[in-house]
C-alpha cells in the first residue's frame, strides 16, 4: 500500500545517515476505503492526491514545531510502500489517516520524495503560523494554509535521496 509520512528535512537526513524513519506518532495518510467513500467520482490516482495533501498538511504541523533549522519553511513528504500489514487505517482520525505498525519505515520501501521548492518558502511559513488557527475552522487560517497546499513541491526519486541531502 502506498503511505504518505509527513516529514521535514532532518528527518530526511536522518533517513539518508541510518537507512531508516519513523513515522512522527505512528501515523500516515493513504487511500484507504473511507477516503473512497467519502468521494462522489475520481479514480484511485485523484482520490490518493487527497491523502497526499494531508500529508503535506501535516508536514506544515511537524514544522510549526521548530525543531527544523535546515529547511524551517519547506514542507517534505515522503511515499513509502509497505505490506497492507503493517498499515491499519484509522478512520476516526480522518478518512486518509492509517496507524503503521511497525511505524518504521526502510529506504528500500521509498517510493518518491517531495519538498517544497524555495519559491514556495513564504506561503509555507505564513502557514506554520496559522496551523493551529485552520484546524479550529478559522476562515482566515484556513484559506492562508490552502495557499500553501496548492504550491508544487518537487518530486524526487528515492535513489536521490544522497544527493539532496549533500546539494541542498
Amino acid at each position: 500500500m502506498r503511505v504518505y509520512l509527513p516529514a521535514t528535512f532532518t528527518m530526511l537526513s536522518g533517513l539518508k545517515e541510518t537507512g531508516e524513519m519513523y513515522a512522527r506518532s505512528g501515523y500516515g495518510f493513504a487511500l484507504t476505503q473511507a477516503l473512497r467513500d467519502f468521494y462522489d467520482h475520481g479514480d484511485d490516482e485523484e482520490i490518493a492526491h487527497a491523502a497526499f495533501q494531508d500529508a503535506a498538511e501535516a508536514s506544515i504541523r511537524l514544522l510549526a514545531i521548530g525543531d527544523e533549522n535546515t529547511f524551517p519553511h519547506r514542507r517534505v513528504v515522503v511515499s513509502v510502500d509497505l505490506p497492507d500489514e503493517q498499515v491499519d487505517p484509522d478512520p476516526e482520525l480522518g478518512d486518509s489517516v492509517v496507524k503503521l505498525r511497525p511505524a518504521r519505515i526502510s529506504v528500500d520501501q521509498l517510493a518518491a520524495i517531495h519538498i517544497d521548492i524555495e519559491e514556495s518558502e513564504a506561503a509555507t511559513a505564513k502557514a506554520i503560523e496559522v496551523i493551529d488557527e485552520s484546524d479550529l475552522g478559522v476562515e482566515d487560517a484556513e484559506l492562508i494554509v490552502g495557499d500553501a497546499l496548492d504550491n508544487f513541491m518537487a518530486f524526487y526519486d528515492p535513489t536521490e535521496l544522497p544527493f539532496l541531502i549533500e546539494l541542498m
